[in-house]
C-alpha cells in the first residue's frame, strides 16, 4: 500500500480525487479502490517541548537560568492531534511505500518528515520514501505530479534548513523575551516583553526611520532649468549641472543649497546662445517583468490596492485550495521550469476564456515566446505563482479575489509578448560655461506594455523589479545635432524643499524585508547578502507584520505604520544587534545556504548559540530604562487564557515558536500569557 501524507486535508482531497475510484473515506483518511491511501497533516502535528520539559525549574523566569539550550531537543504532540498522530502511526505500519506530500516549501518538507521521525520509520522505508510536489491542485495538474515522484532524502538539506530555523525562533525568541521580560520588571514595566529573530529587527525598521522623520530638519535647495529654443522655433528645456567648483555650496547629495548661485547661474544665461555639446541616441527595449513570487504579489497589491499583506495571501490561499485558479501562492520563486512551458496555449485560453478584458485591444499572446522566466536553474521545490489550466468564473469571485487573480494571469500574458521597445537620446548643451542636460524617449513598440496601457494601470510595472530609470519622465526634445546653436530665452530658479524619508507602508516594509541588504549596516554582512536576501521567508512575512501590530508595538496612521510608545520602548532598550537586521539577515542567509547543500546545520547552530550567549550577558548588565514610565497594553496579555491551556502557533516559525510561559510566583505578570516567537 502507498500512504500519500499531505500536509492538509484540502491537499490529501486533491490528491484522492485522482487515485482510481470508488473512494472510501476513513477517520483522518482516504483509501483508493487499489488500496493506497492519502492521509494528511493538519500543518505541524508535533511541536517543541517548553523550557519545564527540559527541567521543571524552568517554568519559573529567573535570570539565572539564562540562556536556556537543550543538549537534546524534544518534541511533543499537540493536544488536539494526539488522534491524527494515531490514525497515521497506525497506515504508516500498514504501508509499503510512503510519499511525503507537503507543500512544496521547507516547512512543508519538514513538518511530514518530522511525523516521518516521530513514528519511528528506518530501514527501507524511509531511505525508499518519495517526495510528491503539489503546486496546482486542478486534477491534471497533481496527475502530472504524481508521475513526477523524486526521491524524498534529496530534499533533506530543505528539511534540515527548516529545523535549523525553528530551533534558531525557540533559543532565541524564548532565552531573550524571558531576559527583557524580567529585567523591565524592575524598571516598572509589568507586561512580557516580546524579543524575537526577525520580528525585532522589523520593528527596529519602522523605529529608526520613525526618529530619522522626527528629526529631519527641511531646507532649501535650488535647481536651474535653460528654457530654449531652436531657430525653427522648438522649444523645451534642459537642467544645470553643477560643476566641480560648485562643490562647497552643495550637499552630499548633490542638490546646491545656495540660492546666490542658483540665481546667478539664471542670470548669466538669460539671452544666451548655447551650443549643443553632445547627442547620444540608443535602441533600449526591457523585458516583461518576472511572474509574481508572494513578496512581489504583496508588494504590488498593497501600491494598487492597499491591501495588507496578510490579506494578500489569505485571497491567493483562497484562490488556490478553493477555486484552484493559481499555484502555490507561498513561493519566493519568480521563475518557472521549462517544461512548463508546454503548458503555456492551455493556460493562455483558460486565462482569455475567463478574463478576456485582460487582452482587449491588444496584439493576441504569442504562445510560442519564451521569457527570461523559463529558467529551471532557478527553481527546485516550488515556482512562480500563475494562473492555472482552469478558465475563471470572474462573477463567483470576491473582489479582491477578482484583483489578484486579474493581477497574476496580466503578470504571466506578458511573458508571451516582445520587449518593450523605445529610443533614448541623452543632450548636453553649454550655455555660457555650464553645462545642461536633458533626455528624450520615444516609443517604437509597447510590446507586453500593451496590457498596462489596456488596463490603465502603467504604474503597475512599479513592482518590485522594475527598473524604473524616470523613462515615463522623460522630456520631448526636437531632433538635435551636436554644434547645433540653440538660444536660451531665459533661465529659471526652482526653490525645492529636502523631503524627510517617508513612514514605511504595506508595500515599502514588505520590500524591505525582502530586500534587507539595503539596511543592513556592516558593509562585510552586506558583501555576503544577495539583493534578494530577506528577513522571514515568503509564508511569514505577512504574519510578522500582523504579529507586532497584535503586540501592540506597531500602529498605523492611514497607510502609515508607525511604532507605538512600547515598541520604541523595546528597540531603544535593545542592543543594536538585536534591532538591526544584519545578524538575522546573515542568518537567513546561512539558512538558505543549508537548503542549497553549500553549509551544515552545525555551522549555523554553534554561532547562534555563542551570539545568544553574549546578548543575554549584555541584557544583564543594564537596565532596560527606555521603558520606564511605558505602560503595557492591557489587550493581548491579561485577556488571554493561560499559557498551560493554549499555546499559539506559527507555522511559519515552525513548532519551535512558542508562547513563553510566565510562572514566577514573585509578580502577578508572571501570569501573563506567554508570546509567541519570530
Amino acid at each position: 500500500m502507498i500512504l500519500y501524507i499531505a500536509e492538509k486535508p484540502s491537499l490529501g482531497r486533491a490528491i484522492a480525487d485522482v487515485l482510481p475510484k470508488p473512494l472510501k473515506k476513513g477517520d483522518g483518511f482516504i483509501r483508493a479502490a487499489n488500496g493506497d491511501c492519502v492521509s494528511w497533516c493538519v500543518g505541524h502535528l508535533l511541536e517543541q517541548a517548553e523550557p519545564d520539559a527540559y527541567s521543571p525549574e524552568y517554568k519559573s523566569w529567573k535570570f539565572e537560568h539564562l540562556p536556556i539550550v537543550p543538549d537534546a531537543w524534544k518534541m511533543k504532540p499537540k493536544y488536539k492531534m494526539r488522534g491524527q498522530i494515531a490514525v497515521l502511526r497506525s497506515l504508516v505500519k500498514e504501508a509499503s511505500q510512503l510519499v511525503n506530500a507537503g507543500d512544496p516549501d521547507r516547512e512543508g518538507q519538514l513538518l511530514v518528515d518530522e511525523i516521518i521521525a516521530h513514528l519511528g520509520v528506518k530501514g527501507a522505508k524511509l531511505q525508499n520514501a518519495q517526495r510528491l510536489l503539489i503546486s496546482d491542485l486542478n486534477p491534471q495538474a497533481v496527475k502530472r505530479a504524481l508521475g513526477q515522484l523524486r526521491l524524498n532524502k534529496e530534499f533533506v538539506p530543505l528539511s534540515t534548513s527548516a529545523l535549523a530555523r525553528s530551533r534558531a525562533d525557540w533559543l532565541y525568541g524564548m532565552n531573550m523575551t524571558r531576559a527583557y521580560t524580567i529585567q523591565g520588571r524592575k524598571v516598572g514595566y509589568q507586561g512580557v516583553l516580546s524579543v524575537g529573530r526577525v520580528q525585532t529587527p522589523v520593528l527596529g525598521l519602522v523605529v529608526r526611520r520613525d526618529a530619522e522623520i522626527a528629526e529631519f530638519v527641511s531646507k532649501p535647495f535650488y535647481e536651474v532649468l535653460a528654457h530654449l529654443a531652436t531657430d525653427k522655433q522648438e522649444r523645451f528645456s534642459a537642467k544645470w549641472q553643477p560643476s566641480e567648483a560648485c562643490q562647497p555650496y552643495m550637499d552630499e547629495e548633490g542638490r546646491v543649497l545656495s540660492k546666490g548661485l542658483a540665481q546667478n547661474v539664471v542670470g548669466r544665461i538669460n539671452g544666451q546662445n548655447g551650443t549643443v555639446e553632445k547627442v547620444v541616441a540608443q535602441d533600449k527595449k526591457q523585458n516583461a517583468p518576472l511572474p509574481y513570487s508572494l513578496s512581489a504579489l504583496q508588494i504590488d497589491a498593497a501600491k494598487r490596492f492597499g491591501m495588507s499583506a496578510k490579506a494578500v495571501l489569505d485571497t491567493c490561499q483562497s484562490l488556490y485550495e478553493k477555486h484552484k485558479l493559481i499555484t502555490y501562492p507561498r513561493s519566493d520563486s519568480r521563475y518557472l521550469p521549462v517544461e512548463q512551458h508546454g503548458l503555456a496555449p492551455s493556460v493562455i485560453r483558460a486565462v482569455i476564456s475567463g478574463a478576456s478584458e485582460l487582452v482587449a485591444g491588444c496584439d493576441e499572446p504569442n504562445a510560442k515566446l519564451k521569457s527570461k522566466a523559463w529558467n529551471d536553474k532557478k527553481v527546485d521545490a516550488h515556482h512562480a505563482i500563475v494562473p492555472t489550466e482552469k478558465t475563471a468564473n470572474l462573477a463567483s469571485l470576491s473582489q479582491v479575489e477578482k484583483q489578484l487573480y486579474l493581477q497574476i494571469a496580466r503578470q504571466y500574458l506578458m511573458q508571451f509578448y516582445p520587449a518593450y521597445l523605445y529610443k533614448e537620446t541623452q543632450v548636453e548643451i553649454i550655455i555660457a560655461g555650464g553645462l545642461f542636460k536633458t533626455k528624450a524617449k520615444q516609443e517604437v513598440a509597447l510590446g507586453w506594455k500593451q496590457l498596462l496601457k489596456q488596463s490603465k494601470t502603467a504604474s503597475h510595472d512599479t513592482s518590485s523589479d522594475s527598473k524604473n530609470d524616470d523613462d515615463e519622465h522623460l522630456a520631448n526634445i526636437p531632433a538635435l545635432k551636436k554644434g547645433q546653436v540653440l538660444l536660451c530665452e531665459r533661465g529659471e530658479l526652482l526653490e525645492k524643499q529636502t523631503q524627510p524619508p517617508k513612514h514605511f507602508t504595506d508595500a515599502t516594509l514588505l520590500s524591505a524585508m525582502t530586500g534587507i541588504s539595503r539596511y543592513v549596516t556592516d558593509p562585510e554582512i552586506r558583501k555576503i547578502l544577495k539583493d534578494t536576501d530577506g528577513l522571514g521567508t515568503e509564508a511569514t512575512r505577512a504574519g510578522i507584520i500582523e504579529l507586532l501590530f497584535k503586540r501592540t508595538y506597531l500602529t498605523r496612521q492611514g497607510k502609515s505604520i508607525l511604532a507605538t510608545e512600547v515598541g520604541k520602548g523595546l528597540v531603544n532598550s535593545l542592543p543594536q544587534s538585536a534591532t538591526t537586521p544584519d545578524m538575522t539577515a546573515l542568518w537567513e542567509n546561512n539558512l538558505d545556504a543549508i537548503s542549497r547543500k553549500e553549509a551544515k546545520y552545525q555551522n549555523f547552530m554553534q554561532p547562534l548559540i555563542n551570539s545568544i550567549h553574549a546578548l543575554i550577558e549584555q541584557a544583564g548588565a543594564q537596565l532596560p530604562t527606555s521603558l520606564q514610565g511605558v505602560k503595557s497594553p492591557d489587550a493581548g496579555f491579561k485577556k488571554r487564557r493561560s499559557p498551560a491551556k493554549k499555546s499559539t502557533y506559527s507555522k511559519g516559525a515552525s513548532a519551535a515558536t512558542k508562547n513563553a510561559r510566565a510562572s514566577s510566583s514573585r509578580s502577578k505578570s508572571t501570569k501573563a500569557a506567554a508570546t509567541k516567537k519570530r
